[in-house]
């Protein structure tokens, strides 16, 4: 099925995530190199901004998935999500310490937070599990895109104007504008319960029971799924320490955001088909092989000599093709219609809370024991996680899907 058959507004989502990653990848390969050159800021510090931020993200990512399944719309919650987001990069060219970018980065990820949970269910309410695969590949398949050009603008400034930090982040600011703009005609999906007509101000699905707790209700499968991705969820520390071993090993600022470059363009080219492959042919054996991929990718990371990125960063995007949008649908797959938000928003928190502790373990490891350290550390919890996940495999999921 091509992309063009999906529902109207898992397009505009995906155009949407779009622009705002074309902003936030102007941005985000850039970041470590500023605090490092230009505040002098440790690695462990980085480490620490990175994970604070993801925590906040993942707890906003709770509190919005489960608040919006109250309220029973999405839609607001990405209006301001987005927008946050793209007021953040403009205070990021503000900042004179590293606890100023803190700042900026907690804004733009609390924008995140509001947006990630209700968009992903906005998707879930767009298409039935069967589809599941398809929609969140081609979601991941735009995202994933506008990446790519984000760097790619940041690659070309970086060789025009080096050193100039802050005008890449004022500049990342108009394509986050355009994206809030497109928020704007994004409408509710009509899930046959009434007709929407104002997407802001009428509930169109199932809400959860008032006073009942908010993971009461979600079933076993859903927990075994859940445990399994948040036991990978530690081995997947920030991207951040990927660009700085990148440096380590002797690039230069362009040729780590080339490296960079390249993993975006194999992830983007690989999310969909992917994605559509998962509908047919069953999503776990994708997330275990692309686990054991990881944890090989890593241990390369570890041993690797300056002419070994170049593989490695498009390794790195297979692996993401095979398991970012695979395991959003997996997820899809296991959870009731009334608690769809509240699940996702759980699944995003619990992930993103392990990746705070993954992301801060690995830099403290950087700077205490070496840079090999974090990525030993990382390859081995991930082969954990593919052997746990072949021995546990949620078997009501696996009849259905793999």
């Amino acid at each position: 099925m091509a992309p063009s058959r999906l529902p109207e507004s898992v397009v505009k989502l995906g155009w949407i995530s779009f622009f705002t990653d074309v902003a936030s990848e102007m941005v985000y390969p850039v970041v470590p190199l500023f605090l490092t050159a230009a505040l002098g800021a440790p690695v462990v510090v980085i480490g620490a901004i990175e994970g604070v931020a993801e925590a906040i993200v993942s707890v906003m990512k709770g509190l919005s998935g489960w608040h919006c399944d109250r309220m029973g719309k999405r839609v607001p919650y990405i209006k301001w999500g987005y927008g946050l987001g793209a007021a953040s990069k403009p205070l990021m060219a503000l900042a004179v310490s590293w606890p100023m970018v803190f700042v900026a980065r907690a804004v733009d990820r609390l924008g995140k937070g509001l947006r990630t949970t209700a968009r992903d269910a906005l998707i879930a309410d767009s298409v039935d599990a069967s589809r599941g695969g398809r929609a969140y590949g081609f979601h991941r398949m735009m995202d994933t895109s506008g990446a790519i050009v984000g760097v790619l603008i940041a690659l070309a400034l970086l060789a025009l104007l080096p050193g100039q930090y802050r005008l890449i982040f004022l500049l990342a600011a108009l394509p986050g504008a355009a994206a809030v703009l497109l928020t704007f005609k994004i409408r509710e999906a009509n899930t046959g319960t009434s007709t929407a007509t104002d997407a802001c101000s009428q509930s169109i699905r199932p809400q959860a029971a008032p006073g009942s707790r908010p993971w009461s209700g979600l079933p076993a499968v859903y927990w075994k799924t859940l445990g399994l991705l948040v036991v990978f969820a530690f081995a997947n520390s920030s991207d951040a320490l990927l660009l700085l071993r990148a440096k380590n090993l002797g690039l230069s600022d362009v040729q780590t955001i080339l490296g960079y470059t390249l993993f975006n363009i194999v992830y983007a080219a690989s999310a969909y088909p992917l994605g559509a492959l998962s509908d047919r042919f069953g999503r776990w054996g994708m997330v275990i092989s692309g686990w054991t991929l990881y944890a090989a990718v890593y241990f390369g990371f570890a041993l690797a000599d300056m002419s070994a990125v170049w593989w490695l960063f498009p390794l790195y995007g297979l692996f993401m093709g095979l398991t970012e949008g695979v395991g959003r649908a997996l997820i899809r797959d296991t959870i009731p219609e009334e608690k769809k938000g509240t699940a996702m928003g759980i699944f995003h928190m619990s992930i993103g809370l392990t990746m705070l502790a993954g992301s801060v373990t690995a830099g403290l490891l950087w700077d205490v024991v070496g840079p090999k350290a974090p990525f030993v550390l990382g390859g081995s919890v991930a082969l954990a996680a593919a052997v746990l996940a072949i021995f546990l495999l949620p078997r009501p999921a696996q009849g259905r899907r793999a």
